[in-house]
């Protein structure tokens, strides 16, 4: 993709969002800031009235990075319905990762959902079972990005019962061979995704491996571990905890060359309070799961904590960054918000006890992200990825970037990731991305805490150079133009 491309204000518009999107979410206007009565703050301002003109169209047109999916490969969904992660091949596919949860939510019987996403029911009823609890989730950020998605991919403005012919027959027509490039980059100008493959492979082997860029996933390394997973590949018959560190050493000799980071969700289970726990104390903790004798969670924990730091030392040499998920979880009926409150503390210590790796705190650590920014703040070793927060909560992801560009340092922070399993969502959460990062530059500028010049100067590295740095993305890309396993 040449990112130096120009794009014309209508094709840019075009390629970003609906009328009301494109018009309503950046909110042009020109009258503006010079009627409005200037806000006390320490440094008063009159921004041009152009203000939002202005840094709407360089966000138009930067290209963006995605940091964070769990994009199945374009093959396996051109192959059809493939449970659990392609439940079903019509339109309904677009609401089975994460708007299903607020239908869910929302008081939608399960036996309706599962109706709803099988590949046995046909796609043009489909509409009737979600029906009545549409009107109140359709404003959520997970609906947003599926209605923005559906009125760019199929010109379908308001779902009704009368339109899903529509709808399904511009799913079909959009999911051919290509749709993966047309979509992400074309029409969402996503320069790469950044993808944390959830169909079982530690490291996916994409056949798209410089657009799908992979993280290494860490979590099976230390989490039971898994060694029916990660131990078969290496050929390492494992009985002791250094046959085990064999194999994650493996893995990091392998990929590390082609992966962007390495990946743990392993804050669904625990919190992210790992200690360094010596060899010597782990290991007849390790010696019960090999003979798979019961272990205490007092254990299991300590057999976690010297695991994850073996994952992470091999990645901090392998100069990878380590992306930790904090904050929400996905789903419904199934977050402690009590653990979810003690991450960001946890992340200080991480950071404490392994100066030289590059943590990336993920999903602002919702709803706790002032305790985040602190982190990020005090932390050379912190990075922030926003990824999924546009579609957890569009205003407060909006609020986290206004206050972080006056806060901490701007190279500390990824503004996006879209978190899909089906791509097309993607363009929708996209648009909302581009919209909050607009608008919280916008209001800055006319809030008198940044110039517009200044604004202007920060969006490239918002949307893009950040994560080039972060991730060392020109070596990773280079390496992966010549990896063996493309055909």
């Amino acid at each position: 993709m040449n990112t130096k491309q120009t794009v014309s204000r209508r094709a840019a518009l075009k390629g970003l969002g609906t009328a009301g999107v494109a018009v309503a979410a950046f909110g042009h206007n020109t009258g503006g800031a010079a009627e409005a009565t200037p806000p006390q703050n320490p440094r008063p301002a009159t921004p041009p009235s152009n203000v939002r003109k202005l840094i709407s169209d360089r966000v138009l047109q930067a290209p963006l990075i995605d940091t964070h999916e769990h994009l199945i490969e374009e093959k396996e969904r051109l192959q059809g319905a493939s449970p659990p992660r392609v439940p079903c091949d019509d339109w309904a596919l677009l609401f089975s990762h994460y708007l299903n949860s607020d239908l869910l939510t929302a008081g939608m019987p399960k036996a309706d959902m599962d109706r709803f996403l099988s590949s046995k029911v046909d796609p043009l009823s489909k509409w009737r079972l979600i029906a009545p609890y549409w009107p109140a989730v359709k404003n959520t950020g997970y609906a947003q990005a599926v209605r923005i998605s559906i009125q760019e991919l199929y010109g379908v403005d308001e779902l009704s019962e009368d339109n899903i012919a529509k709808v399904q027959a511009g799913y079909e027509q959009t999911r051919r061979a290509g749709f993966y490039k047309q979509i992400l980059q074309d029409r969402a100008r996503i320069e790469s995704c950044q993808v944390n493959s959830l169909t079982g492979e530690p490291f996916k082997q994409s056949d798209m491996p410089t657009l799908l860029m992979q993280d290494l996933s860490i979590v099976g390394m230390f989490a039971g571990p898994n060694l029916k997973q990660y131990a078969p590949p290496t050929g390492i018959e494992v009985k002791t905890l250094a046959d085990w560190h064999r194999v994650i050493n493996w893995w990091f000799d392998r990929y590390a060359k082609y992966a962007v980071a390495v990946k743990s969700q392993h804050a669904y289970s625990r919190d992210i309070d790992y200690t360094r726990v010596p060899a010597e104390k782990a290991e007849p903790f390790f010696k019960k799961v090999i003979e798979k004798e019961p272990v205490t969670a007092e254990e299991r924990k300590l057999l976690e904590d010297h695991l994850f730091w073996r994952a992470v030392d091999q990645a901090t040499a392998h100069q990878l960054p380590v992306k930790l998920h904090t904050g929400y979880y996905a789903g419904q009926n199934s977050m402690p918000l009590s653990r979810l409150r003690l991450n960001a503390d946890s992340a200080t210590e991480l950071c404490r006890l392994s100066p030289d790796t590059k943590f990336v705190f993920m999903h602002l650590c919702y709803p706790f992200y002032e305790e985040l920014l602190a982190v990020a703040k005090q932390w050379t070793n912190a990075h922030v990825d926003m990824c999924w927060s546009w579609i957890i909560n569009p205003v407060a992801a909006k609020d986290y970037l206004k206050k972080h560009l006056v806060t901490a340092p701007i190279n500390k922070l990824l503004p996006f990731g879209a978190d899909y399993i089906p791509v097309e969502p993607v363009l929708g959460h996209a648009v909302m991305a581009r919209r909050g990062i607009a608008q919280a530059l916008s209001e800055l500028v006319e809030e008198g805490w940044l110039k517009l010049a200044d604004a202007l100067d920060l969006v490239d590295p918002i949307l893009h150079q950040n994560a080039r740095q972060i991730f060392r993305l020109a070596q990773k890309t280079e390496a992966l133009r010549q990896v063996d396993w493309v055909k």
